[in-house]
């Protein structure tokens, strides 16, 4: 990392991006929340430009491989960051049958009041670490690194298997995933 930190300075280019939860908290162990982050990078999509090339949504983060056309990347990602945060804990708030609902939600404001640029709660963690994917070589490792993520975490035995991920977009090389993707 520069003295400048992690930040998207060719807003044009494809980025790596991770989102983690909060305190790793697994909060997507629960489709209902998977489902808002799904939903929301279609909406980024449709009405924002947003490219994506590949993603896994995994327990407690997000792994995407995106650019942006005609548009400001970090602009996207941070009204999506916004946007999903608020929508999450709504549905966590509201959602009666959620056993960890309480200890979810303390955690988020306790992680809130500790940020200046919080009212109530935090939900992401802060730092994405987005990486600028400047060659074919670096791409190809992002990809196999985030497809293989539900295999190495014993989710699943093949990365095409996993629903929340383009892998079996790759796998067949065509759309049959949850989202559409620009092919890298």
């Amino acid at each position: 990392m520069d003295k400048g930190g992690y930040k998207i300075r060719n807003q044009s280019a494809i980025h790596f991006i991770t989102f983690a939860v909060v305190e790793w908290i697994d909060v997507f162990t629960r489709k209902q929340y998977r489902d808002i982050v799904v939903e929301s990078i279609k909406h980024c999509q449709d009405k924002r430009g947003l490219l994506l090339h590949c993603w896994c949504i995994m327990s407690n983060h997000l792994h995407l491989i995106a650019s942006a056309q005609n548009s400001d990347l970090s602009d996207i990602l941070r009204d999506f960051k916004k946007f999903t945060s608020k929508q999450i804990i709504k549905a966590i708030e509201e959602n009666k049958s959620e056993s960890r609902r309480e200890w979810m939600l303390r955690i988020f404001l306790e992680e809130g009041q500790k940020n200046s640029r919080n009212k109530n709660y935090q939900f992401w963690r802060q730092d994405n670490r987005p990486q600028e994917l400047y060659s074919s070589t670096f791409i190809y490792q992002k990809m196999n690194y985030t497809h293989n993520n539900p295999v190495e975490a014993g989710i699943v035995e093949r990365p095409e298997h996993y629903l929340y991920s383009s892998a079996k977009d790759y796998f067949h090389t065509k759309k049959c995933g949850l989202l559409d993707l620009v092919f890298l």
